[in-house]
């Protein structure tokens, strides 16, 4: 996003909310003439109206940081370290929600899918997964969406691949829109995605769901295990670091899975 001028990002973000200039311009209390010619280079917005005009949109902080910069105006929002005592208390939550999901797998991400705590669920599901990434995990960060790019990531066992691909490449596509550093990533598995199950199916999504969420089932040593997941955030946020911050809760999506994991996870 740091290589788009300020027009540019504006429509982006505004086009990423699925808002058009005139509700966007309603919600302000100002023209749609204004909005226009701001979103154009052709007037440049007062400090006080781009704060409410990202509020409105509901920008990532990151971003309205880094619009803020843009604008020639100070940054509004912190970035303080995950590890920071300052964050003392919102380090032992994230603890103790991986904690109480064992021995269902837990991680948490930040706003590029960086892994940044696993329970020991989630360590089990990994390594059951992708033997392979042990090591890689003790030597560098991992990116959960490299991993999906990866040939032998955690797209390979997928059994159910043309139906959840599509899906999740939707998903994300949607929040590349908004966090444009993670496109090159999302792109690749959408690479990954044409070669596996061809350019026509990863457009196509399932008109009538066969289940109310999406099950992604894995062909494993263990038989097919199958999994839904959910995601916890903080509620409103107001540094970037914790704005950024997801738990990914991984269910057992049938009483096979559940058996296995609460064998193998001790």
């Amino acid at each position: 996003m740091t290589t788009h001028p300020l027009p540019t990002t504006l429509r982006q973000v505004r086009k990423a909310s699925r808002l058009s200039q005139l509700e966007l311009s309603l919600r302000l209390g100002v023209s749609q003439r204004h909005v226009s010619f701001v979103e154009s280079g052709r007037a440049n917005p007062s400090r006080e109206l781009l704060m409410a005009w990202l509020q409105e949109l509901d920008a990532p902080l990151v971003v309205r940081n880094e619009v803020m910069l843009k604008a020639g105006y100070a940054p509004v929002y912190s970035a303080t370290p995950l590890g920071d005592p300052a964050l003392a208390q919102i380090d032992e939550a994230l603890g103790q929600l991986l904690t109480a999901h064992d021995p269902m797998p837990a991680l948490v991400i930040d706003a590029h899918w960086n892994v940044l705590r696993l329970n020991r669920g989630g360590q089990w599901l990994a390594a059951t997964l992708m033997p392979w990434a042990a090591e890689l995990a003790a030597t560098e960060p991992v990116n959960v969406l490299d991993l999906l790019a990866h040939p032998e990531g955690f797209t390979k066992p997928i059994v159910n691949l043309p139906e959840m691909g599509p899906a999740f490449l939707a998903h994300l596509r949607h929040e590349a829109a908004i966090q444009p550093a993670i496109a090159p990533k999302v792109e690749a598995f959408a690479a990954l995605l044409r070669d596996r199950i061809g350019e026509q199916n990863l457009h196509k999504i399932e008109p009538q769901p066969t289940a109310p969420v999406l099950t992604t089932r894995y062909r494993t040593q263990y038989g097919e295990l199958a999994f839904f997941s959910m995601f916890t955030t903080f509620g409103t946020p107001q540094d970037i670091t914790l704005a950024s911050l997801r738990v990914e809760h991984i269910f057992a999506a049938d009483e096979a899975t559940h058996a296995v994991l609460r064998a193998q996870v001790h």
